[in-house]
C-alpha cells in the first residue's frame, strides 16, 4: 500500500525526498559529447532539461540538502569538455539553492573527485540519513553485516518498464521497491533525458543488487510528468498487461 508515512520516501518525479534531503541519481552529464565521439551525432540538449526539471521539483520541495547518488558525469577515464562545463555549472547551480551537496561515487565517477576538489566538495562511497543508506548500487558492500537497520536506496540500474499496447511499446521510467537480504531496497530511475533507461521486464539487469534479489516480487512505481503510477509486481507485469492507475499520495511505504 502507498500512504503518507514519515518512515517512507516521498516521490517527486525523478527525485526522492527523505527527511531534509532531496536525492537524484545518474545524471550522466556530458553524455552527448561521449556519443558524438562514437559517431552518434545528437545535439547537446540534456543540461537545460535537467535544470528545468530541477526547478519543477524544487517548486514542490523545501529540502535544504541534496544528494547525487552516483554518476554525476558520463565518461569513465577522462573529463571531456562538455563534462567540465556542465558539472561545474551544475554544482554552482546547486550551491545557490541548497545548503549541503553530497556527492556519492558511482561507477562512472573515477575522476569526479577532481571536479569535487575544484568546487570544495567531497565524494563519498555512501551516505546515511535517518534510517536510510544511499549508495550507487554498482557493487554490494563487502561488510554487509555492518549495515544495521538501514533501508537502502540505490541508482545505477536506470530502471524503466516497457508497456505494450498492441504492436507499440512505450518505456516509462520507474522506481522499484523490494527486499534485499535482510533489508528493504528502493531503486531510483535516472535523472537523465537521453534515454528512458533499462527495461527491467525485457533487458539484462545491471546492478548486482537486482541480480541477487527476487526481482519478480519487486513492486514497480512508474513516474511520468509528476504523476506516480502503481503497476504491481514485476511478475504481474510479465504475466499480464493492464492500465496503470495513479495514487493520490506519492509515498513508498517500507513497513
Amino acid at each position: 500500500m502507498v500512504q503518507n508515512n514519515i518512515l517512507g520516501a516521498k516521490i517527486l518525479d525523478l527525485a526522492l525526498e527523505v527527511e531534509d534531503h532531496l536525492i537524484i541519481s545518474d545524471l550522466h552529464l556530458g553524455y552527448e559529447e561521449a556519443l558524438n565521439y562514437q559517431g552518434i551525432m545528437i545535439p547537446k540538449f540534456q543540461y537545460p532539461k535537467i535544470i528545468q526539471r530541477m526547478e519543477e521539483i524544487r517548486s514542490r520541495s523545501d529540502c535544504t540538502k541534496i544528494i547525487i547518488n552516483g554518476d554525476l558525469k558520463h565518461e569513465f577515464g577522462k573529463i571531456n569538455r562538455q563534462e567540465w562545463e556542465e558539472t561545474l555549472k551544475f554544482i554552482d547551480y546547486l550551491k545557490e539553492r541548497f545548503q549541503d551537496i553530497i556527492l556519492i561515487k558511482g561507477n562512472h565517477d573515477p575522476l569526479t573527485p577532481i571536479i569535487a576538489q575544484k568546487t570544495g566538495l567531497e565524494v563519498y562511497p555512501h551516505y546515511s540519513t535517518g534510517n536510510f543508506l544511499m549508495m550507487h548500487g554498482d557493487k554490494i558492500p563487502t561488510k554487509w553485516d555492518d549495515i544495521t537497520g538501514k533501508k537502502i536506496i540505490i541508482g545505477h540500474e536506470h530502471p524503466s518498464v516497457g508497456i505494450r499496447s498492441g504492436e507499440r511499446m512505450e518505456k516509462i521510467k520507474c522506481y522499484l521497491k523490494g527486499d534485499f537480504r535482510d533489508k528493504k531496497i528502493i531503486v531510483m530511475p535516472s535523472f537523465n533525458f537521453i534515454t528512458e533507461g533499462s527495461d527491467v521486464l525485457h533487458e539484462k539487469l545491471l546492478s548486482p543488487f537486482l541480480k541477487e534479489a527476487n526481482n519478480n516480487a519487486m513492486e514497480v512505481f512508474g513516474v511520468e510528468n509528476f504523476e506516480t503510477f502503481y503497476f504491481g509486481t514485476i511478475k504481474h507485469l510479465l504475466n499480464v498487461q493492464q492500465e496503470p492507475y495513479p495514487y493520490d499520495a506519492h509515498f513508498i511505504d517500507f513497513d
